[in-house]
């Protein structure tokens, strides 16, 4: 993988020189312009009704993933009344969920990659549906954080799955696009759990249960409907081309897998620096805000739920531009830029006292990090070894994920040895530990985004079967190469071709 080459850096904002075919079907040697950005209509247009319903469950999934997610930091207080512990204690379950993330992905991932996207996901769903039921009927604290515990092994498969499902069906020019649009299905998922929490809970007798069972009931109606069309195109013609029967498959993925080790280990550590920084980047941001603003800023709870959905809506619109954008001006370029236009907002973000102006810099703010995480979708799909776009997106997101996930913890434990005096109170120092932590994600960010490679417009139908003959060849040549080496021989070149 080529992380550092000639050019690489400059390429991020000046297109490289090369030979290219121009307008009058000529081809001629230049700086090669950038794609057209097309129409956003046109590129809907371009839509097969399959590509749509490809794209939409996908899209549902993942939005039901964010809402079953953000159903307990919604009854965080409830939860920690029923149990009669502390609210820390309710957000140990949280970090708990996603430590188990990187075990769904692996186990869900390697399903979908081997046996088809279709049953991983229709299996996963239904897991989560049962889990959320399960998390109703926790009548101890033991039992819910055992039962959220697994909630997290099967939340970690949903997003890779979703992701290699609805993308992988797209048309090349319309990925972009839609990447940004099916990243936005988490925050999706939260301002639909936050709509039932203001006007459902409150009326319901099953009080924060409900949020639970709604849950449960919407993430088994997307498992029923993914039952109702067939497989990926993509996957069915790549098994065509190779094995079938489960033993095979595995053993033609473990045999791919020691390849993909040592060929894309730079790649592995790479992309999951990368997504610890992008959840970093998102939680900090996203996870204590409501807290900030009742605690140091002290606006109620009511006035702090209205500012986070409209922050939420920030980051449904940024992701759906910025991922647009991408499209002509580059994944990494698209991530550097929206990090760095992030960090010129954090002052609007935690400065004013009005709430209307910090509303606004939660909206701005939000635009951003939801605009790089945008592209992250079809980025990591392109940087991914061909025969496993189910299994390597998910485990280094995860992976991400798990390193960020005490970043909330982190964030509370300096503001709350950091107090400040605002309006004659002694209050948590939320404003200044999050713009100071924040600016240095967004720095991180961006810093990783162009020392990265980029695949921009990578063919996924070219993809080809788990179990063909090119990865024991390979495999071989590696193992002649390390011999070769053990021996004090030179030994052979392996050169990794890269599809782009």
């Amino acid at each position: 993988m080529p992380l550092f080459e000639k050019g690489h850096f400059q390429h991020v904002f000046i297109q490289p020189k090369g030979e290219y075919v121009n307008d009058k079907g000529e081809t001629v040697h230049g700086r090669i312009p950038r794609d057209v950005l097309p129409n956003p209509i046109a590129l809907c247009r371009k839509l097969t009704w399959s590509n749509w319903l490809y794209f939409i469950v996908g899209l549902a999934a993942w939005t039901m993933d964010g809402y079953d997610f953000h159903c307990v930091s919604l009854s965080v207080s409830r939860l920690a009344t029923e149990f009669g512990v502390g609210r820390e204690k309710i957000s140990e379950s949280i970090t708990l969920t996603l430590l188990f993330r990187t075990v769904g992905a692996a186990v869900f991932g390697i399903a979908g990659d081997v046996f088809g996207r279709k049953w991983a996901l229709i299996v996963n769903l239904i897991v989560i549906a049962v889990l959320q039921v399960g998390t109703a009927y926790a009548f101890d604290f033991n039992t819910f954080l055992a039962v959220r515990a697994l909630f997290g092994i099967g939340m970690g498969g949903i997003w890779a799955l979703s992701a290699a499902m609805a993308l992988e069906n797209m048309p090349v020019e319309c990925r972009g696009l839609f990447s940004g649009v099916l990243q936005q299905g988490y925050a999706l998922g939260y301002l639909i759990a936050a709509v039932f929490n203001l006007y459902i809970v409150p009326i319901s007798p099953h009080k924060h249960r409900a949020l639970f069972y709604i849950g449960a009931g919407l993430t088994g109606a997307v498992a029923i409907a993914r039952l109702a069309f067939p497989e990926s195109r993509q996957f069915i013609e790549a098994k065509e081309h190779g094995q079938t029967g489960g033993k095979k498959k595995m053993k033609a993925f473990i045999t791919e897998g020691k390849v993909a080790l040592k060929t894309e280990w730079k790649r592995v550590i790479y992309c999951s620096l990368l997504m610890a920084a992008f959840n970093f980047m998102s939680h900090s941001s996203q996870d204590l805000y409501p807290t900030f603003l009742q605690q140091g800023k002290a606006f109620s709870a009511a006035q702090a739920s209205r500012a986070t959905i409209i922050a939420k809506t920030g980051c449904i619109v940024g992701g759906c531009v910025v991922g647009y954008l991408s499209q002509r001006y580059g994944r990494r370029a698209s991530i550097f830029w929206s990090a760095i236009l992030g960090c010129c907002f954090i002052p609007l973000w935690v400065i004013p006292q009005s709430w209307g102006a910090l509303v606004a810099g939660a909206f701005l703010l939000q635009f951003c990090v939801q605009g790089a995480f945008g592209v992250v979708p079809i980025h990591l799909s392109e940087l991914s070894p061909e025969a496993f776009r189910a299994t390597f997106p998910g485990i280094t997101y995860q992976i991400g994920n798990m390193i960020s996930s005490p970043a909330a913890q982190i964030l509370t434990t300096i503001a709350e040895k950091n107090k400040v005096r605002y309006r004659g109170k002694l209050v948590p120092g939320y404003a200044a530990t999050q713009g100071v932590m924040q600016a240095i994600i967004f720095l991180s960010v961006a810093g990783l985004a162009i020392i990265g490679p980029e695949f921009k417009g990578r063919q996924f139908e070219k993809a080809r079967a788990l179990g063909d003959s090119v990865a024991a060849e390979k495999l071989a040549e590696l193992d002649e190469l390390e011999r070769s080496d053990s021996e004090g021989q030179k030994a052979p070149q392996y050169v990794h071709k890269e599809m782009k």
